[in-house]
């Protein structure tokens, strides 16, 4: 059972992610920030992870906070979900379209979190959230899943679109890397033989 419930409370925010990796896709998602809730049932919908979030932050601020610890929270419960990461694919990419735009995310849940993030926007904001808030939210999401994680926006003019590839290519590779390959059940995908969670920790924003 790849589930996992998380709580992260700061004296900015405070987030709750219920997650199943082996859901149906289904999700409840309020988290202040419309755009991000957006993606996050995109996110949710296009994995088949079942997903609930509920962040409430300072927002009257910005939506900084919110967004970065909306992330590592969400990081945070698939790492807990995978535990030893044992049998999983590990590996996952996708290019995905969106009219004119393609995006493509390759990653690798090795537990040695890093991010590539070659995403071009033309505008400072979509809808009300500001552009440069996405890259906050993969950064965050791959610290404490423990990914690898490499994005990249290959062309696209509008930044809805452009946005929303990206978060359905996480969402596509993700499900590849995190099923169980019925070969190797058994056993982790790494001549090291451990690819657990150990020591990957939430990060002080």
């Amino acid at each position: 059972m790849r589930k996992s419930t998380i709580t992260r409370e700061t004296r900015e925010t405070f987030v709750e992610v219920t997650l199943d990796l082996d859901g149906n896709g289904s999700y409840d998602i309020a988290t202040g920030v419309g755009f991000l809730d957006h993606m996050l049932e995109q996110l949710s919908r296009h994995s088949l992870m079942d997903l609930r979030v509920r962040a409430k932050g300072d927002i009257h601020i910005d939506d900084h906070h919110t967004t970065e610890d909306v992330g590592l929270a969400i990081g945070q419960a698939v790492s807990e979900a995978l535990g030893v990461r044992k049998g999983i694919y590990r590996y996952g990419s996708a290019l995905i379209p969106m009219d004119e735009a393609l995006c493509r995310v390759a990653l690798d849940f090795s537990n040695r979190p890093y991010l590539v993030w070659d995403v071009r926007f033309t505008r400072p904001t979509v809808g009300r959230m500001d552009t440069e808030l996405f890259r906050e939210w993969f950064q965050a999401f791959s610290q404490t899943a423990g990914l690898t994680l490499h994005v990249s926006s290959l062309y696209g003019e509008n930044n809805h679109h452009i946005v929303e590839a990206s978060f359905k290519a996480l969402a596509r590779a993700l499900r590849q890397a995190w099923t169980v390959d019925e070969r190797a059940a058994d056993s982790v995908p790494s001549t090291k033989g451990a690819l657990h969670s150990k020591g990957i920790q939430p990060l002080a924003s």
